[in-house]
């Protein structure tokens, strides 16, 4: 399978990923420099969590996805780490440990690691990303080499992907509606989501909705929508990565409750993001591209042209 997605994204030159992603950089395809490493050199890859409390999808998302990286980077150690703080806390309480990103990285430099490859699964370019990559910017001088996938939504082409995936994983009648819910976000990259909405209907999923627990589209936004297009069956399912505490309660619980009570017939799919193969597919294709993909500081290049 690695040699399959390595040949793939090197035939397709897609190069939305970066090493130490700035703003304003854009990226140009190079050599894999992750093989033929010098005598000393050691290579591995740190995928990246938000995280959850929740065992049952742990397993079926972080853990499984986790358990790919490590068959497809075959030569590689493989590390997790969690983002969230209050998340690791917990699990600590229950007497499950993990690093987050700087507690992994430190270890990684510690133990001698020369090439370092990060992918998160987040789902949008958010808070949490932008969180995570100012904490790599920090590594980049106890590492030779640090290279970073991006997010699941990132290029266009992602979301009509995404959209397939779901479609595939939730198939409905044109009568039914199919409303997948994300976490939302104040940031400005929760117009991720309603794109994501528009990218259903543009290829011709109308019956597929997007709403947000903290954002727009609101629940009321979806239910306008709803209304609008007379739909009595709905299937509610997480856009989320994993279907966790978000999924349980707010989803499968003041959703349904609240769309049940305006008088629609509500089915829930508890399954989040992590556990849709082709999903999982996305975020290594994100991270054989970072291993492909050099990173021109377009800051530098205008600094330099400015001079001439």
């Amino acid at each position: 399978m690695k040699k399959m997605f390595a040949a793939v994204i090197l035939l397709m030159g897609i190069c939305s990923a970066g090493a130490m992603a700035h703003g304003g950089n854009t990226a140009s395809q190079g050599e894999n420099i992750f093989e033929n490493l010098h005598k000393g050199d050691k290579r591995a890859v740190l995928v990246v969590h938000f995280g959850t409390t929740v065992a049952d999808t742990r397993e079926k998302t972080i853990d499984e996805i986790n358990k790919e990286f490590t068959e497809e980077f075959e030569g590689f150690e493989v590390r997790e780490a969690f983002t969230s703080r209050a998340i690791i806390r917990k699990l600590g309480k229950q007497g499950i440990e993990k690093d987050n990103p700087m507690e992994a990285m430190d270890r990684l430099a510690k133990e001698g690691y020369t090439h370092i490859l990060i992918q998160m699964t987040n789902i949008i370019n958010g808070v949490e990303t932008e969180n995570l990559q100012n904490e790599i910017k920090n590594y980049s001088d106890k590492f030779e080499v640090v290279r970073v996938g991006t997010p699941l939504l990132t290029e266009t082409d992602n979301y009509k992907t995404v959209a397939e995936a779901i479609r595939k994983e939730i198939p409905a009648d044109k009568d039914t509606a199919v409303v997948v819910v994300g976490h939302g976000t104040h940031h400005y990259a929760g117009a991720a989501y309603a794109k994501m909405d528009y990218v259903f209907k543009a290829k011709g999923y109308e019956n597929y909705f997007v709403g947000t627990v903290e954002g727009y589209p609101a629940i009321e936004d979806v239910e306008n929508q709803l209304k609008a297009n007379g739909y009595k069956d709905v299937i509610l399912a997480p856009f989320m990565f994993v279907a966790g505490d978000h999924a349980i309660n707010d989803i499968a619980g003041e959703w349904k409750e609240e769309l049940e009570e305006d008088g629609y017939n509500v089915k829930v799919v508890i399954k989040g993001l992590g556990e849709y193969g082709d999903i999982q597919h996305m975020y290594m294709d994100s991270a054989y591209n970072a291993m492909v993909t050099e990173v021109e500081d377009m800051a530098a290049k205008k600094a330099k042209l400015a001079k001439k």
